[in-house]
């Protein structure tokens, strides 16, 4: 989302948004010299909550939701998604207050765009207004093009948002990246939808650990674990989704099934009471295994999902990418890759001829992987 800020020297209304790479700012417009620095900041304020409010019908689209039927989540965030044409309206002409009482809107997105209404109308400025209303078409627009799998100029920063859906042309942008680089190139985290870049990466995921189990005779949803006894990783994600993958779940279900119920965490929901349910009842057997020295189950935590509920989709990304460099540590274990130094020990070898050694083998992986991936069934 984009953050507003007032600049109290210059009398400037400043907007910053993220762009996976660092944070970008522009102006938006100048204040008025003698309003009070509380009415401006109340300014900001409003056009924060506006942005949020906008990017929230983008994480979370009615799509994602399931039904549709009225007074539903998925009807609901329908209906707050077509409320965007009503923005621009809210902020020109504000419900103000009469008598005593305000009439105040049901929709976060609405009720945002009266806030700023209520702000611009306190500092009566026109010049102002109409460039808040410049700046609200413009974030209305960015999630417009998000939407579309367009993320050039302010849509960028939905690179550091987690959406319970993943849009099919971002996902083909990451795989075409992936394809360059079956070990994921850095863009994936500047140019990509999180959740569609771990789509993408879900599926390069199973192919790299599909050519691992056929070099290592290892179960493929098993490799990155067994890849833990050789260098420490955060192996439990990956193997997680490996197995979703391997019951049937395709790449996209067990990715945005992952990324929605964390989100559905972080809104302080939850989701699955069944499941926790079954953690719990597995951590009291585990407990009382330990007989006495069991520490007492209050004392316990327990994780409610295995993803970072602050950016979910970026850590699972983090996490299936960590994924596929351990099939190729996994790999390298018993692949007979020809080499020019066969004749001589590996303990022998200069730190060039090493470097050299591990390029090749990459390279080969890399390669393995490529053709693996092109078989498998299509990620969208």
């Amino acid at each position: 989302m984009t953050l507003y800020s007032i600049d109290p020297d210059r009398r400037e209304l400043i907007a910053t948004w993220g762009t996976g790479e660092g944070d970008l700012a522009t102006r938006v417009a100048s204040l008025p010299a003698k309003a009070d620095i509380s009415v401006l900041l109340g300014l900001a304020r409003a056009l924060s909550h506006l942005s949020e409010a906008a990017w929230r019908t983008y994480t979370h689209p009615a799509s994602a939701a399931g039904s549709l039927e009225p007074n539903t989540e998925g009807w609901r965030r329908e209906q707050e998604r077509g409320r965007f044409g009503e923005v621009a309206d809210a902020i020109a002409k504000p419900n103000l207050p009469s008598g005593g009482a305000m009439i105040v809107s049901y929709s976060p997105l609405l009720e945002s765009a009266h806030q700023v209404g209520r702000a611009l109308h306190d500092l009566g400025d026109p010049a102002l207004t109409e460039a808040v209303l410049t700046e609200a078409a413009t974030q209305l627009a960015a999630v417009e093009n998000a939407e579309l799998g367009d993320l050039t100029g302010r849509a960028q920063q939905a690179v550091l948002l987690s959406r319970e859906d993943a849009s099919p042309v971002q996902v083909a942008a990451a795989n075409r990246l992936f394809e360059q680089d079956p070990f994921g190139p850095a863009e994936l985290f500047s140019a990509v939808d999180p959740t569609a870049a771990a789509v993408a990466a879900a599926h390069w995921l199973a192919a790299a650990a599909e050519v691992t189990a056929d070099a290592s005779g290892h179960d493929a949803a098993q490799v990155v674990q067994e890849a833990d006894n050789i260098e420490a990783l955060p192996h439990e994600t990956p193997t997680l989704v490996l197995g979703l993958i391997e019951d049937g779940a395709t790449p996209h279900e067990a990715v945005t099934g992952l990324v929605r119920h964390a989100l559905h965490i972080t809104d302080g929901l939850l989701p699955d009471p069944d499941a926790l349910r079954e953690q719990l009842d597995d951590l009291e057997e585990t407990l009382a295994d330990y007989g006495d020295d069991a520490p007492d189950l209050a004392d316990v935590e327990l994780r409610l999902t295995p993803l970072d509920p602050k950016r979910p989709a970026r850590d699972l990304l983090e996490d299936l990418l960590t994924g596929i460099h351990a099939c190729w540590l996994l790999h390298t274990q018993y692949d007979d890759l020809d080499d020019e130094d066969d004749d001589t020990s590996a303990e022998d070898w200069t730190d060039e001829q090493a470097e050299q050694h591990q390029q090749r083998s990459r390279e080969r992986f890399a390669q393995l992987v490529r053709e693996n991936a092109a078989h498998r069934e299509p990620i969208i």
